[in-house]
């Protein structure tokens, strides 16, 4: 029962692959669409063999030390708490946290220089990060004084902490897209070209955050285990539901101040909506409903205050992946049997840990590869569009509007 429940926990969240495709596809101009959806699903098939190969095993590899794990390279000298249903619940997770990376980095990377990254991200970075806080001889997860322990149910800090990390160097070292800022500073609006199939992805992210926090129990046959995953599930939609109505309300009157149009944004609330639900990850299991809307409100003041900086900053994130993933990854508001006090300090530590760790990797990949000249796609490349120039497969080919 218990494996069943993790590898129908896991289907839903591979799922969110799709959302994640369609809400980057839909964000992103027509003649980069093809590109961004390549990317997520090379995500998943590359992603499955570093994770069978590397991944899996400086994760949860025994006998491991405080920082990595070994042993299980390939699935093989499995102990007998090995299950395949738990390599695959574990896999999903390493899957979304590279594939928020694509998306800050959308319609300039050069395609063969994001493979290099995301498979690194999968088979190792991320895997590290894991190894940390969810393997048992982890540091993070050991505590090194008093009993303390990091805490990060459905991971806040493991999968979108280390995701949205990893995409705020990429966007950096990147630079924003040619024609986003104007020459006096001020931003240029590059709209996506279909609202319509952005909001579908969101949708679907929605649904799958719940197998995400949800599933994060790991089991379903205990006394208790159907409460916990019930009130995950619920705190999820409160959190996601405070977090959307607040971003809205916010861009909305934040535009009406600087004597703009101000509008209710759809990509925005979905945004606001993703945040709200990602600040669940840490605790969901573990908070009363009313602290979920709480919490969910301040990731949409903190999603809105980042969508702003990012901008004011110059930097270029096509879907605001910084602003939903990295800053409310941060959000850490589970205690347990310690004093308020030292157990937050404890997980800023892991917050902080993951930062460090995840920043300089990515700045070594990511530097080393702007400086070899190959990060960044040519300019006219860029202006052309990477459907044509690097698959030969655009998703609204002229060709297709003729009978000739």
């Amino acid at each position: 029962m218990d494996q069943f429940f993790l590898v129908i926990c896991g289907i839903f969240i591979l799922f969110m692959q799709t959302g994640f495709a369609f809400l980057e596809a839909g964000s992103v101009r027509s003649k980069n669409t093809t590109n961004i959806i390549m990317k997520n699903v090379l995500d998943l098939f590359i992603g499955a063999i570093m994770y069978f190969a590397i991944g899996y095993s400086f994760a949860y590899g025994k006998p491991g030390n405080a920082f990595i794990g070994h042993n299980y390279f390939f699935a093989t000298n499995m102990d007998e708490n090995f299950t395949y249903a738990g390599w695959f619940f574990q896999y999903v997770f390493a899957a979304t946290a590279s594939t928020i990376v694509s998306g800050a980095m959308a319609e300039r990377t050069e395609f063969t220089t994001y493979m290099v990254y995301f498979t690194f991200l999968t088979g190792f970075v991320y895997p590290v990060v894991a190894h940390w806080c969810w393997s048992e001889v982890g540091w993070l997860k050991v505590g090194m004084a008093h009993g303390l322990s990091y805490i990060d149910y459905a991971g806040s800090g493991v999968v979108h902490l280390t995701g949205g990390s990893a995409a705020l160097v990429g966007a950096i070292a990147l630079g924003p897209r040619i024609g986003r800022f104007k020459p006096d500073g001020t931003v240029n609006d590059l709209p996506g070209h279909t609202v319509t199939v952005a909001a579908l992805g969101g949708f679907i992210l929605f649904v799958g955050f719940m197998a995400f926090n949800g599933g994060s129990q790991l089991s379903i046959s205990n006394p208790g285990d159907g409460n916990v995953v019930a009130l995950s599930v619920m705190n999820t939609v409160l959190g996601g539901a405070s977090g959307a109505i607040v971003a809205m309300l916010v861009y909305k009157t934040t535009d009406a101040i600087r004597g703009e149009d101000h509008y209710w944004s759809l990509l925005i609330t979905i945004n606001g909506g993703l945040a709200g639900m990602v600040s669940m990850c840490a605790g969901c299991n573990d908070m009363l409903p009313w602290a979920a809307v709480v919490i969910g409100t301040i990731a949409g003041l903190a999603f809105m205050g980042w969508h702003h900086l990012m901008l004011f900053c110059k930097i270029d994130d096509p879907l605001d992946a910084v602003a939903v993933f990295r800053v409310n990854g941060f959000q850490k508001f589970s205690f347990q049997g310690q004093t308020i006090l030292a157990s937050f300090g404890w997980n800023l530590l892991g917050a902080v840990a993951i930062i460090g760790w995840t920043v300089a990797i990515s700045t070594l990949l990511f530097g080393s590869m702007k400086l070899l000249g190959v990060l960044r796609v040519s300019e006219a490349d860029e202006l052309r569009g990477l459907d044509e120039i690097k698959h030969g497969e655009p998703a609204y080919p002229i060709k297709s509007y003729s009978d000739q």
